[in-house]
């Protein structure tokens, strides 16, 4: 799976239609091998964006969970300290 896309089933609130539609976006990147399409091909590539998009969408909608919803900033507060252990960092810019 592409890293740069974030987990979005099960949070509060819930994935905004911008955080779905980036998530689209990274997918059909990484697929088509590209972060820009050429002009020939910049239609095929949004309408791609559109359909994974609306499928996540429909996906997010519908699926079912009996666990309790995350909080956004405490997961971003546990990727962080994953982060921090893994490379050794503490977030201070070096001068």
């Amino acid at each position: 799976m592409c890293r740069n896309i974030k987990v979005l089933h099960n949070f509060e609130p819930p994935a905004t239609t911008d955080e779905v539609h980036a998530a689209a976006l990274q997918y059909v990147r990484k697929v088509a091998g590209t972060t820009k399409p050429s002009q020939a091909n910049t239609e095929a590539f949004d309408e791609a964006v559109e359909a994974v998009a609306e499928a996540t969408r429909h996906l997010l909608d519908h699926l079912v969970t009996t666990a309790p919803p995350k909080d956004r900033d405490v997961e971003a507060a546990k990727a962080k300290a994953r982060s921090a252990a893994r490379f050794g960092t503490t977030g201070a810019v070096a001068g």
